[in-house]
């Protein structure tokens, strides 16, 4: 088992596990439909997020292949809930991970996401010993594909209408960063402030 010592500090953001008291915020992000555009899922009913509440709560340590690292994202100034970040431990012998996030589009480009996804990463590769950690997305989702891009992740494939989503084929980026790129550095430029 894996878990970090919760909870994770970096300038701006305060990564920790999810609470009850958690869920008005959650469905804020998960209960709207320009967030969900493209995600597998529409916009959540309250049900549907308390039931991905009690998920999410549950995912403060990674117990086993094809468990979830979940992080609620809050501003450390107020201690708002702007996003949802996780890791996927997709494999233990191949060693791969998958990174996932969703954020509250009132705060879309702050550079939350990319401020919060790097203790992620840090955990998967130096904790967890990950070789390897994906990322994917639909191509017309531009934000997200920045986020993965600033992290210095690479464009590995473009699966053209490889999937029928919400009533049309979509197409799937795959982008992918390797433990070596992350300890030399050549995934991208220096790993402090001035990133995000």
């Amino acid at each position: 088992m894996h878990e970090p010592a919760w909870p994770i500090e970096t300038t701006r953001l305060l990564l920790r596990p999810f609470l009850p008291s958690d869920l008005e915020s959650l469905h804020a992000i998960h209960g709207d439909e320009a967030n969900a555009r493209w995600l597998y899922n529409d916009a959540r009913p309250l049900g549907e997020t308390r039931e991905l509440l009690a998920l999410e709560a549950a995912g403060g340590a990674l117990r086993a292949e094809g468990g979830w690292l979940s992080a609620a994202v809050a501003l450390r100034a107020t201690g708002e809930l702007v996003g949802d970040i996780s890791l996927l431990w997709a494999s233990v012998t191949h060693r791969q991970g998958e990174l996932g996030f969703v954020f509250h589009r009132a705060h879309h480009g702050n550079g939350y996401a990319t401020e919060a996804a790097w203790p992620m990463l840090a955990f998967g590769f130096e904790v967890v010993g990950l070789h390897r950690v994906i990322g994917w997305l639909e191509p017309r989702n531009r934000g997200s594909a920045r986020v993965l891009e600033k992290l210095g992740m690479r464009q590995e494939a473009h699966l053209v209408e490889n999937e029928w989503v919400k009533g049309e084929w979509q197409s799937e980026l795959v982008y992918a960063l390797l433990a070596r790129e992350w300890r030399d550095g050549s995934a991208g430029t220096a790993r402090d402030d001035d990133r995000y």
